[in-house]
């Protein structure tokens, strides 16, 4: 069984920036830098998952 992420994020760059995107909801901006084994990264905070643009249907489902 294959747990969703709350929200996926397509992205053109390895490196990025999470905040929550909620203003004073979200949390402390973190940087992730997506692998590239992988092709996606999730956030330690919030779970959203970031995927690298031609990775969408790879792996970036779990």
């Amino acid at each position: 069984m294959t747990i969703e992420a709350p929200e996926i994020k397509i992205v053109d760059s390895r490196k990025i920036a999470c905040d929550g995107g909620e203003g004073a909801l979200g949390h402390p901006r973190v940087w992730l830098t997506i692998p590239e084994e992988t092709g996606f990264v999730e956030c330690g905070y919030c779970d959203a998952r970031y995927v690298l643009r031609g990775y969408e249907s790879a792996d970036a489902k779990g």
